[in-house]
């Protein structure tokens, strides 16, 4: 149909007009709508979550008692112009840092400030509740409520000389009484690593007898936790009634992680019940049947038989098994070395670890630690890299510096023969490493996994670690391919070991070998932890350069007008709090960053031993009449 003139212009015009609506208009105020939903957001949690949006704390709060150095960020030129402004895109996407570090005795003075702003804010808000809410400046009771944040931070006041704070703070804890409601109770595992292991350390460290009167009356109260048929630890008991709620299962974290702290507290006080809780429990580890695991103890046991879990099996780095595996090395040293048994379940659950779940992802090749369930060759791994596991390469490291993994034979033990007794899988697991040298293979993996926590940190937008990370692609064991570079004369590195270039946020799980599973940051001491172990293992400053880094976040992402917050996306900066500041970013995070940059060797290793909440014991021998005494 033919239409006339004016008709062909009104229709050209229609459709001029619907162009320039679909692809002008439309885009336009699609633009603007969302311009408006972030500058919303922005002004709804700007001025919530970042501390240089905040007027300055002493103009919000009332006056706090005179510290004796000062509270806030410290006027150090080269600290300030390190920490960006919040409002800046973080530079945590490079190695070296996009700021060099300052003199590192610098850097420690800056950590010492930052336990001083925190502290001082749980001392205004909270105190003597247990943990301060950062952002809304109310505090929370979630560990018995006796002020579980007094405690932990106690060993760290005394590494950085806070002697005033250390005084105010012991008027609290000489006032302790552990009691609890009737229908209350008190989890033994963090009870027993933050409280107990809080009073132990401090103790050491200043020879205070009220601490150790504590420390006595606290383990006395969690004492029917163990009345179970087998001994191991229940979950929970009350203080005053001595109560256990029944529980069928229990986790390896949690039925073994109190042995360094009930082992020192009986040499300091000379008592045998609270060291006969540890042989008992020890004994059920020593005996129990893993053989098909390759000795590693699974992350599963029931309370009652005290057996591990037979159906199903997990074993685990991370959540509910890594301090039971760290505690099997660190009880050791704790006992000047004499305790071979303990030694030796610590070398099996290694090469086991080593042999099974450590994997290389498939483009980077980032070594990584993951889970497993199910016996090997039929163990399935589940990829997921959690922050809880990144204490591991900081154990690796502490056992290379400490122990004789190339003359096991001075200590009586033929690594060879370890295996014996194991399934033939794992007895294979004994004739594959006994090609190198066994310090050799745990300095590289410590070396290996530590760069790969380091970088979980620096490739998120935040520079903040997340959670958990979902490994992608197609990985491969390591061992497989340490095999393989061994074969091929040992050209290069070894694989897994080298410095990893950084992938930006932007590129997907295919570029970065790995996708943030879980993206929260919760102000995790883990990563800081194996770096400090790194640095005394290599004397590289690479380590303390990343401590630097992940402190420059910490700063300009987490802290508020009254501490700093864990955050909810670590993909996101500036990020957002989720007002929690737990204890033990006083005890771990905050004293692991103050060694780690201190050029001062305030605890040597040989001499001192962190228990899993970074409280530190000092190494002991027993006397003659002791081990008569406690049947050793």
């Amino acid at each position: 149909m033919t239409f006339p003139r004016s008709l062909r212009s009104v229709r050209e015009l229609l459709l001029h007009k619907t162009l320039i609506i679909r692809y002008v208009v439309l885009p336009s105020t699609t633009i603007l709508f969302l311009w408006t939903v972030a500058h919303m957001y922005s002004f709804e949690y700007g001025d919530y979550t970042h501390p240089q949006q905040i007027p300055h704390l002493d103009d919000t709060i009332p006056p706090s008692p005179t510290y004796p150095v000062v509270v806030h960020a410290i006027a150090s030129p080269v600290i300030d112009d390190a920490i960006a402004p919040a409002s800046s895109t973080p530079k945590a996407l490079a190695y070296p840092p996009a700021y060099p570090p300052p003199p590192w005795h610098e850097a420690a003075e800056a950590v010492k400030q930052a336990f001083l702003h925190a502290y001082s804010g749980y001392e205004r808000f909270a105190a003597p509740h247990d943990e301060l809410r950062p952002s809304s400046n109310l505090s929370i009771d979630n560990f018995n409520g006796w002020g579980v944040t007094i405690y932990d931070s106690l060993d760290t006041m005394l590494l950085m000389n806070l002697t005033e704070v250390f005084d105010r703070a012991m008027v609290t804890v000489s006032q302790a009484t552990f009691s609890l409601p009737l229908n209350k109770y008190a989890p033994f595992f963090e009870t027993t690593i933050r409280y107990l292991g809080g009073l132990l350390s401090a103790h050491a460290l200043s020879g205070n007898p009220i601490l150790l009167d504590k420390a006595d009356d606290l383990a006395r109260a969690l004492s029917p936790i163990f009345d179970t048929k087998s001994g191991l630890p229940a979950f929970e008991v009350n203080t005053v009634s001595g109560k256990v709620p029944w529980r069928h299962d229990g986790a390896l974290a949690e039925i073994a992680s109190f042995q360094p702290e009930f082992t020192y507290l009986a040499k300091a006080t000379g008592k045998k019940e609270h060291y006969e809780k540890v042989d008992r429990v020890m004994k059920v580890l020593q005996q129990a049947d893993n053989n098909e695991f390759g000795g590693m103890l699974p992350t599963g046991w029931t309370l009652m038989s005290g057996k591990p879990h037979n159906l199903g099996v997990k074993l685990n780095i991370g959540g509910q098994g890594d301090s039971g595996h760290e505690y099997l090395i660190k009880q050791y040293l704790l006992t000047g070395k004499t305790d071979k048994a303990t030694l030796e379940l610590y070398l099996r659950t290694t090469t086991h670890i080593i042999t099974h779940l450590l994997y290389l992802s498939p483009n980077r090749h980032m070594l990584y630690a993951t889970s497993t369930t199910g016996p090997p060759p039929l163990d399935s791994p589940s990829h997921v890299f959690e922050h809880l596991a990144c204490f591991l390469p900081g154990m690796f490291a502490l056992g290379v510096q400490t122990l004789p993994l190339d003359d096991l034979e001075s200590v009586g033990i033929n690594f060879r023969t370890l295996g014996a007794g194991l399934s033939p899988n794992g007895q294979d697991e004994y004739t594959l490493l006994s090609n190198y040298n066994l310090s050799e293979v745990h300095r590289w993996a410590a070396e290996g996994l530590a760069e790969s926590c380091a970088v979980l940190y620096a490739e998120q937008p935040s520079g903040l670690g997340p959670e958990e990370a979902m490994m992608a692609g197609k990985p491969v064991k390591w061992v497989e391919e340490l095999e393989r570079w061994r074969m091929g004369w040992r050209v290069g590195q070894p694989p897994g070991v080298s410095k990893l270039e950084l992938v930006p946020s932007s590129l997907g799980p295919e570029q970065r070998d790995y996708f943030v599973r879980r993206a929260e940051y919760e102000l995790r001491p883990e990563t800081i932890e194996s770096l400090f172990l790194l640095w005394k293992m290599t004397g590289h400053e690479r380590w303390r350069e990343y401590g630097w880094n992940i402190f420059r976040a910490i700063e300009r992402e987490t802290k508020t007008a009254a501490g700093y917050s864990a955050v909810y996306r670590v993909e996101a900066s500036p990020a957002m709090h989720k007002d929690s500041m737990p204890s033990y970013f006083m005890a771990e995070t905050l004293k692991y960053l103050y060694l780690l940059f201190t050029d001062k060797d305030l605890l040597p290793l040989d001499k001192w031993v962190f228990n899993t909440e970074a409280h530190p014991l000092p190494v002991f021998n027993w006397t003659a009449a002791e081990r008569a005494h406690f049947g050793i």
